[in-house]
């Protein structure tokens, strides 16, 4: 038992090793490339202009309201 249980936690822990080095490795490249974007391509900001098209119409108001309301009054105990 003991001639197999060996190699096997030394085969686990190079495996181990192996995967946390590339994980390591993948979060520095992915940390690095998003520097880079965004020191090249940096984002401009956007204006958001309200107009009364955004507001929410009072029938769909209420049919939200009636629609949870429902809901509500189905699924409690």
């Amino acid at each position: 038992m003991n001639e197999l249980l060996a190699p096997g936690l030394e085969l686990s822990l190079v495996g181990m090793s192996i995967v946390f080095i590339f994980l390591t490795m993948l979060i520095f490249s992915v940390n690095i490339m998003s520097a880079i974007i965004l020191r090249f391509f940096p984002e401009a900001p956007v204006e958001v202009k309200k107009t009364a098209k955004d507001e929410i119409d009072s029938d769909v108001v209420a049919a939200i309201s009636a629609a949870v309301h429902r809901h509500r009054t189905k699924h409690t105990k």
